[in-house]
């Protein structure tokens, strides 16, 4: 990160990036900063385990597995994160 203290990251931006930060992809400052986020807000550290446990569930099904208006909806879902 650079030597200026930048503001910490809003929980809105934060969120919008932890699909990204799980999966290690992105900008490295952007996982800079959402780590020094994490390190201060609870709230996100949940929504990082709930994601993190949704793409493990989303990994062991098969779309097949699933009623098609369910996964609609979730889809729905992680396009509103």
């Amino acid at each position: 990160m650079n030597d200026k203290h930048s503001p910490l990251m809003p929980c809105s931006e934060a969120i919008q990036q932890l699909w990204d930060y799980l999966e290690g992809s992105g900008r490295r400052v952007d996982r800079e900063r959402v780590d020094e986020h994490l390190a201060f807000c609870r709230r996100c550290c949940g929504e990082l385990e709930f994601i993190g446990h949704l793409r493990d569930l989303l990994a062991s099904q098969t779309i097949d597995d699933s009623r098609p208006q369910a996964v609609q909806r979730l889809e729905r879902f992680l396009e509103e994160l």
